[in-house]
């Protein structure tokens, strides 16, 4: 039997497997506002046979986004375009399906331009806004100069995820996952690379978790007990002075005691100029280590592309689940060739059943095999 397609209790949410949509910016709101691009990406998502689909990292507040085209949810208008585009999701997903929300502050990653515009700091005449961080550190050669935070910071963007976190609670959401992980504020905050402060709230890992771990708290306080929590961590900042996978145990650790329910284990991100050597699988043994060192129910991320590949991460026992990203944009129907790679039953729309091999023999000539 395939573990891949096994159950698995999320806290207290219950996913029929363990393939995740990944959380995948889409930088094309408005506003902050979800449109009918997210409608279509999120209603062929819902149908891709994984257990749970993840929205994109959705900014807490206004000055929190990415870019101009992130997803917000900080507004009566940003939750109403949501609503619009999750119900609409959930009446097309497979049976079963499940939906959280990534939830997030950019800090001194904000104010950029869309990765096709060239991904790098907006330009005067592009309408950027002013940013925050840990510390007054740019975050490369010629980005903008973040504020160093304040107290009123601290309050205001912690009160923020609480309020984005009810808003998700709202919608419907099944899970909300707190982005701590790829340079953005929670992890900015974090890391040593980036938070050089000598006061309270820098310094010790102690010191610099402490923030973090209180908005956590809040966010699990503020939620009802049917929603799951959990957070996207960094596993590994790729350089001796960053932090390393025995901070991540330590996080996962402060996290499972504040009362999250998962983790998603990724890494980098917190400087630019560190070249990781990606290959399939790479970020998985920072996961396994996460799991081993805590027994918090743990999600891989990372180039884990094929089938057997996320079989063998799941029955092998170094995570729990598998996050999809960039295979389930190249082949939305990933999870449904996984079921029949792997002899799993996975239920068809009765609109589309007709491409399941039991029902048509030759649905195996008329695509390839399924990539990731």
């Amino acid at each position: 039997m395939s573990q891949l397609f096994s159950p698995l209790a999320v806290g207290p949410v219950t996913v029929p497997n363990r393939i995740v949509v990944a959380p995948m910016c889409q930088y094309s709101a408005d506003d902050g506002c979800m449109n009918d691009w997210h409608l279509q990406h999120l209603m062929t998502l819902a149908m891709s046979g994984a257990g749970m689909v993840v929205v994109e990292a959705t900014a807490v507040e206004r000055l929190g986004r990415i870019t101009h085209g992130c997803v917000g949810l900080y507004s009566d208008a940003n939750e109403r375009a949501m609503q619009r585009v999750i119900d609409a999701a959930r009446a097309v997903a497979l049976p079963g399906t499940t939906f959280g929300i990534q939830i997030g502050h950019a800090g001194r990653k904000a104010s950029s331009e869309r990765p096709w515009e060239g991904g790098g700091p907006l330009k005067d005449n592009a309408d950027p806004w002013a940013t925050v961080a840990a510390s007054a550190i740019p975050f490369d050669e010629g980005w903008h100069m973040p504020r160093e935070m304040t107290g009123q910071d601290k309050v205001r963007i912690a009160a923020a995820f609480v309020q984005a976190a009810e808003r998700a609670v709202r919608i419907g959401f099944d899970a909300v996952e707190l982005h701590m992980a790829h340079g953005y504020l929670l992890h900015n905050v974090m890391s040593p690379l980036s938070n050089t402060r000598t006061d309270g709230f820098g310094g010790s890992r102690e010191n610099r978790f402490a923030w973090p771990l209180s908005i956590a708290a809040a966010v699990k306080a503020a939620v009802p007990a049917r929603v799951a929590v959990g957070a996207r961590i960094t596993g590994q900042d790729w350089t001796e002075d960053g932090l390393q996978v025995a901070d991540a145990v330590a996080l996962a650790t402060e996290l499972k005691a504040v009362g999250l329910d998962f983790v998603c284990v990724s890494s980098g991100g917190a400087h630019p100029r560190v070249r990781i050597q990606a290959k399939p699988g790479y970020q998985v043994p920072f996961a396994q280590a996460v799991k081993g060192g805590t027994g918090i129910t743990t999600r891989a991320v990372g180039l884990i592309n094929t089938p057997a590949q996320a079989e063998e991460v799941v029955a092998s026992g170094a995570a729990d689940l598998v996050a999809i990203g960039r295979g389930m944009l190249d082949n939305p129907r990933w999870g449904w060739h996984a079921a029949e790679e792997l002899g799993a039953e996975l239920s068809y729309p009765p609109q589309y059943a007709r491409v399941a091999k039991k029902v048509w023999p030759g649905a195996a000539l008329a695509r390839p095999t399924a990539k990731g």
